[in-house]
């Protein structure tokens, strides 16, 4: 009896566990999925459904006037324009340092190798709020306020040091045995990182890349400290800089937070296998 009744528990255990963790998955979920859902349910109200009190959870009179609002009236394709062209040229110029100065730091007999991890990691503690105003100095000596160089140039720099520590880490869950065939071979180490590491660090490039394009996309303080030329402006000082002295568009800024919000999601669902595995690889190793 009392054999049955200690199986019965064991059995009972891990359905307890299973229900508990979906309970928590879920409440997880709801909260990081309500925010959104609100935010884009704003985006198709008009001005008085928005501040309604009681509030409205569902769009009464649908409308799609905040979308042409932030288009039309607030010139938001021309920030969009700038976030991409910013992000994506400084996401390219992270990967591709990235990537050598990592498989350095992982493979090869770099000297001090402890000390520059530990200079990076803290590099990429630091706050920013604290480098925006030697920055804003910088690119005003050399030239660079109100440019894209500028923006990218800052972004790269302080989105390396974090691409660099996750694609370290992964590249040292890749076995030494098929670089150590390749330089028996005479090929050197450019050509061994080209041809052997790349292929088998994807999941760890997609994960480095993602994140440094988010980070890129949705920083606030650097861009509004270097641009304040309507021309430059990338999206989330655009969508500051929304409405008047007396009035704030709600609508039309909950509209084009949902069109900026697209290109992360798409980047997320598309590479979320790869974001993953990456994310794992690197926490296993390092």
């Amino acid at each position: 009896m009392s054999t049955v009744t200690a199986s019965s528990r064991t059995r009972r255990r891990p359905d307890a566990s299973r229900v508990i963790t979906l309970v928590a998955a879920l409440l997880v979920a709801l909260f990081v999925a309500l925010p959104l859902y609100w935010m884009v349910a704003a985006s198709f109200k008009n001005t008085r459904d928005v501040a309604a009190s009681p509030p409205q959870y569902f769009p009464t009179h649908p409308t799609t006037s905040n979308y042409g609002s932030a288009f039309h009236q607030y010139n938001f394709g021309r920030y969009i324009e700038n976030s991409a062209i910013v992000s994506i040229i400084a996401t390219l110029l992270v990967l591709g340092l990235g990537i050598f100065a990592s498989y350095a730091l992982a493979r090869l007999p770099v000297r001090g190798k402890s000390g520059v991890m530990m200079a990076l990691l803290m590099i990429s503690l630091f706050p920013t709020v604290a480098l925006a105003a030697p920055l804003y100095l910088l690119m005003r000596d050399i030239g660079w306020l109100n440019s894209y160089q500028g923006l990218i140039l800052a972004y790269t720099a302080l989105n390396l040091p974090f691409a660099i520590w996750i694609l370290r880490n992964y590249f040292l869950a890749i076995p030494k045995e098929m670089e150590e065939v390749a330089w028996m071979d005479g090929t050197s180490p450019f050509r061994t990182v080209i041809s052997i590491i790349l292929p088998q660090a994807k999941p760890g490039i997609f994960t480095a890349g993602i994140f440094a394009f988010v980070a890129c996309w949705t920083e606030f303080l650097i861009a509004l400290t270097l641009n304040n030329d309507d021309a430059h402006r990338t999206i989330p000082v655009g969508i500051a800089l929304f409405g008047g002295q007396y009035t704030t568009p709600y609508g039309t800024i909950f509209a084009a937070s949902a069109v900026a919000m697209l290109p992360i999601a798409i980047l997320v669902l598309a590479f979320r296998k790869a974001v993953v595995s990456g994310l794992t690889a690197g926490a296993v190793k390092g």
